[in-house]
């Protein structure tokens, strides 16, 4: 049930025990009111009104904004009727107007309706009907109208409240529903496929030759699996003509020289599901890359980027992925550590290659070959970011790539811009 409906309920029942103080008042007030007839016919329309519409708020698809205005429209009027059948001395002492205080119902209804916000709107209107009834703004008006704009504007900010709650937790329970069918999947799947793959692998080894091969993709298949089902990240295919498309995940990727003179990698597509250019969680991007040979570590939360900043920089992973292979060999390891500062989104790229000899990166930007220059360094400067390499001869290279958060913000302003 929703967590706003018992107030629909509390609602219905108030407009009843309302009416009937109202038509206690006016029998009571009876010989008091300079034209009863008047009041009467008042109250029985009243009575009317509230007997057709009794199902009309026990629920917020029924409770529609027409009936809403008509519901205010009665109460209203019931207010400016109230010194054509009382008299003037009366009124001037206080007493209640004909619907008295079932015009609060009305108002309650537009602020368990809309919010606080069209609560201090109907209360207001009622408000303006009051000053208009007593002439003027009587100390005992004012009082009583602050005591209904703030009821009402109190229970539309709970309203709210309670709705933005509801979707939270509704939410949180198909995340929770998501992470346990995951979990169930990844059961199923350790215990047959994952199984079959590992088995494959071994086998194909131990034949060789063609087997070996069928052998060491199924041990690719097998780690891309376990990555699916542990992290929930699909790998994206490649798209292309050339042989990268139809690269199995988690190799390095087929390029050319880095240093090379043409144009620089082309950056990764950005999330599909947000072309407009919103928030990106970067480890989608990066997990295609984790595989047999590359290593990609993670944070349990979403890494969020402006897509267009997620995208180069993903590109710049891949382009580091490419010096990889061609520099460290086909049997090189690789390992992606991504981190979400507070500040910043940094990538390192480590492989365990023969590492670079001093001076080579200067040497190569110097000749002309810009692949690093380009793909890597040049894209990093683009968003406001750094690139640096770490590297010793026989011990590797460390590639780290770090964006300041405050200048992928200014990235996207100036892409919105741009559009």
């Amino acid at each position: 049930m929703s967590v706003e409906q018992p107030l629909w309920q509390a609602l219905t029942a108030y407009r009843v025990l309302t009416l009937l103080y109202a038509l206690g008042l006016c029998v009571y007030s009876f010989d008091d009111y300079d034209h009863p007839i008047g009041a009467v016919v008042y109250m029985a329309v009243l009575t009317l009104w509230t007997a057709l519409t009794f199902r009309m708020v026990a629920s917020a698809e029924r409770c529609t904004r027409r009936f809403l205005v008509g519901d205010l429209g009665i109460a209203v009027t019931g207010i400016l009727l109230t010194p054509l059948v009382d008299s003037h001395d009366r009124i001037a002492e206080g007493t209640p107007t004909l619907p008295s205080i079932w015009t609060m119902g009305a108002v309650l209804g537009f602020a368990i309706k809309g919010g606080w916000r069209w609560g201090a709107s109907a209360s207001t209107v009622v408000c303006a009907a009051n000053v208009i009834e007593r002439g003027g703004f009587a100390q005992d008006t004012v009082h009583m109208l602050s005591l209904v704009w703030v009821a009402s504007v109190g229970i539309g900010y709970v309203i709210e409240v309670a709705r933005a709650s509801e979707r939270t937790l509704a939410r949180a329970l198909r995340i929770e529903a998501a992470t346990r069918e995951r979990e169930r999947l990844a059961r199923d799947i350790h215990d047959s496929v994952l199984q079959v793959l590992a088995m494959v692998q071994r086998r194909g080894a131990a034949i060789g030759g063609e087997a070996a091969e069928l052998g060491r993709m199924a041990g690719e298949q097998e780690i891309a699996l376990r990555t699916l089902v542990s992290t929930g990240l699909v790998a994206r295919p490649r798209t292309g003509d050339g042989p990268e498309a139809a690269a199995a995940p988690g190799t390095l990727p087929d390029a050319a020289d880095p240093d090379a003179d043409g144009p620089p990698v082309a950056p990764c597509p950005p999330d599909p599901e947000r072309s407009d250019g919103g928030p990106c969680d970067l480890r989608a991007l990066l997990a295609p890359h984790a595989g047999s040979r590359v290593t990609f570590s993670e944070p349990g939360a979403p890494v969020l980027l402006p897509a267009g900043v997620a995208g180069e920089l993903a590109a710049a992973v891949g382009a580091s992925l490419d010096n990889v292979r061609v520099h460290a060999g086909e049997d090189a390891h690789a390992w992606i550590l991504l981190e979400d500062e507070p500040d910043a989104v940094m990538v390192t790229v480590r492989d365990d290659g023969p590492g670079i000899p001093e001076g080579r990166l200067a040497d190569a930007e110097a000749e002309g070959r810009l692949g690093v220059a380009l793909s890597i360094r040049g894209r990093l400067r683009d968003l406001g970011g750094t690139a640096e390499w770490i590297s010793a001869p026989g011990q590797g290279t460390e590639v780290e790539l770090t964006v300041p958060k405050a200048s992928a913000k200014k990235a996207k302003q100036k892409g919105e811009a741009a559009r």
